[in-house]
């Protein structure tokens, strides 16, 4: 199963929905030669999404519009990467135009480009009869983005390398979230180079995550949250401690930046908990989304 399920095909038009991840667990294990990171870290689909739409032209090559103004539409758009690189590799011929209608908040850890990506690859392979194998998706789709290979596959997984390494796991329990992103867009790049020069005082411990999950516990899920990069992060933005704080404090099981930020999301026991907690935010945070894990289809 993956994000190919998804699909809403036609001869000329492909309509997939791109969705958003968090990291249950988020440890870097070292510094490559490369000026990469490795990384081992758990992840999950969550039921906040963007919605692509491809349709085939008769001019232009590829072009991209989005809802979001400031986003760029040409080669700086991860999006309009994917389908180039689409192209070259199946060996394809033909003009389409792209639109993302943005949902999932920008620089906020939740890998909404790289959902972008995972969707054009997928919903090009489609829409052209499946030209590429899902091995070679996934190769290009790791070299767009380390999380795209992720979010072609949807669901729970153990993600390791710089995160292109991606093993299903069983589905983790339905979980109840609020995800709050303030005003601040983060440096992934920057962000893990003070890393570098900062000292971890404890490590996720990624094994009790995983027997969490395979026990379908939420509240040791919930327990077992852990992300370095809030070792940098929450010095440097108060503001995440803070709604890390405001979520606890409304009955949060247990809060977490997810990826690099800039991004908080709680878990909660029920939806209507999620939605009470969700107004303490407003009108001081525009990005809060109560939602709930995705299992993938």
């Amino acid at each position: 199963m993956g994000l190919s399920d998804s699909c809403m095909v036609t001869s000329n038009k492909v309509i997939i929905k791109s969705y958003a991840k968090i990291n249950l667990t988020l440890d870097v294990t070292k510094k490559r030669k490369d000026g990469y990171h490795d990384i081992v870290t758990i992840m999950q689909t969550i039921g906040l999404f963007d919605v692509v739409t491809i349709e085939k032209t008769r001019r232009n090559g590829i072009t991209l519009s989005t809802n979001l103004s400031f986003l760029p539409t040409d080669e700086r758009n991860i999006a309009y990467r994917a389908a180039k690189l689409f192209f070259e590799r199946a060996l394809v011929l033909c003009d389409i135009k792209i639109h993302l209608e943005k949902s999932i908040p920008v620089g906020a850890g939740l890998a909404g480009g790289s959902s972008n990506a995972a969707a054009v690859l997928v919903g090009l392979n489609r829409m052209f009869g499946s030209p590429l194998t899902q091995k070679q998706l996934s190769g290009i789709g790791a070299e767009l983005g380390a999380d795209v290979p992720f979010c072609m596959q949807c669901g729970t997984a153990l993600c390791k390398g710089i995160g292109d390494i991606v093993t299903p796991l069983a589905d983790a329990p339905l979980m109840h979230l609020l995800v709050v992103k303030p005003k601040l867009s983060i440096s992934t790049r920057d962000i893990y180079k003070i890393l570098d020069t900062t000292e971890v005082p404890s490590h996720p411990d990624t094994n009790a995550m995983l027997d969490a999950i395979t026990s379908g516990s939420v509240k040791s899920i919930a327990k077992n949250l852990a992300n370095v990069l809030e070792n940098v992060t929450e010095p440097r933005y108060p503001v995440i401690k803070g709604i890390k704080q405001t979520m606890k404090n409304q009955g949060a099981l247990g809060c977490m930046m997810s990826g690099s930020g800039s991004a908080v999301y709680g878990i909660f026991t029920t939806a209507a908990a999620a939605d009470k907690c969700a107004k303490s935010f407003y009108p001081d945070f525009r990005d809060v989304y109560s939602v709930s894990t995705f299992k993938g289809f």
